[in-house]
């Protein structure tokens, strides 16, 4: 049997630029009531670029949340209906200064299934060449390769902490473990 709850109401608490938060009322599969506090968000696209040398490109930026600078695949948010994959294309163009001749869907993470609905796609770019960057006026990064192996060990090691980078470096190491890349 799967197991299930079911809204019967809501109450908007936020709306803002980048997300809205709802105060859901829930029936729990044992009749019982609940409350779900829900951060309602459009979604990401994470981009893995790498070099034929197996090189990856990451971009150092300032997190304000967390108060400092950490290693991140490029990405961004996606607008309102956005295909992930021209997101993705955007975000490779913007953050790091490139585009690709060669896409792969690395498939969907749900980073935080606990309270939101945010989905990031992530995607592995080859066949990479330069095109101009252009970061949006409030963004802030440096863009650098590293070997890919360094990447995971950084992983590995803690020294890449954001969840969608450990990911998507992760997976593409397995699979170029399994011979699939």
């Amino acid at each position: 049997m799967a197991h299930f709850e079911t809204r019967t109401g809501s109450e908007e608490i936020y709306r803002g630029r980048v997300f809205t938060v709802t105060k859901d009322t829930v029936t729990l599969e044992n009749g019982a009531e609940g409350i779900r506090e829900i951060v309602h968000h459009h979604g990401g696209a994470c981009v893995a670029a790498l070099t034929e040398d197996n090189r990856v490109y990451l971009v150092r930026q300032f997190r304000y949340a967390f108060g400092q600078e950490i290693w991140e695949l490029p990405a961004g948010k996606l607008e309102a209906g956005e295909d992930p994959l021209e997101a993705a294309k955007r975000e490779l163009g913007e953050e790091a200064g490139l585009a690709a001749d060669h896409w792969r869907d690395l498939h969907p993470i749900w980073p935080t299934v606990g309270y939101c609905s945010e989905i990031i796609y992530t995607y592995l770019a080859t066949g990479l060449h330069p095109v101009p960057m252009h970061l949006d006026e409030d963004e802030f990064l440096t863009p650098e390769s590293l070997p890919l192996d360094e990447a995971v060990a950084m992983c590995l090691d803690g020294r890449i902490v954001d969840g969608k980078t450990i990911a998507a470096l992760l997976k593409i190491q397995a699979l170029r473990a399994k011979g699939e890349l």
